[in-house]
């Protein structure tokens, strides 16, 4: 761990000073430090769907052969959390991707402006279609386990999840 720390501050000490000398990075790199963080949030998202459905599955008892495995993987992680628990965060992280994603289109909006007065525009919509369809794609993932789940959330969870899900999926598809 000692180890591990000392190349860590190593790894930052040349961070600043590549920062220091050169003010402004490249475009590209921070396009790819965003795609990075992007999809990093969408590989958290599938995992908490795949603990809640784990979860689920585990808590319907299908068996112990079934819960044995279920709880394996996660017997290094953190303790199994509350259903509702682990929705909820799931549901934080979901909206924080989508905050990506709309960042990212208001980007690509603000330079389309732009190239209407000479500036560079790089056209492919490819990256960012690939961001919406994944980010609908969990979206759907999640709703279904929410569904699912219905009747553990109870009356007062519910709507409110439902609501913010709603919101969700209407703000992608306006913007």
């Amino acid at each position: 761990l000692r180890l591990v720390a000392v190349l860590k501050a190593i790894l930052e000490g040349e961070k600043a000073a590549v920062l220091k000398r050169d003010r402004h990075l490249p475009l590209s790199f921070h396009r790819r430090q965003e795609e990075l963080k992007f999809s990093l949030g969408l590989q958290r998202l599938q995992h908490r769907v795949r603990e809640i459905q784990a979860l689920r599955d585990s808590s319907a008892g299908e068996g112990p052969e079934q819960d044995d495995a279920m709880q394996s993987p996660m017997a290094g992680a953190a303790p199994p959390q509350e259903l509702p628990t682990l929705i909820l965060e799931a549901m934080k992280e979901l909206e924080v991707a989508k905050q990506q994603v709309l960042k990212r289109i208001q980007i690509w909006k603000r330079q389309q402006q732009l190239a209407g007065n000479g500036a560079l525009f790089e056209e492919n919509l490819a990256p960012l279609q690939k961001r919406c369809e994944s980010l609908v794609e969990v979206y759907f993932q999640l709703h279904q386990q929410v569904m699912a789940a219905s009747a553990e959330l109870g009356a007062e969870l519910l709507p409110r999840l439902l609501e913010r899900f709603n919101e969700v999926l209407s703000s992608l598809v306006k913007r």
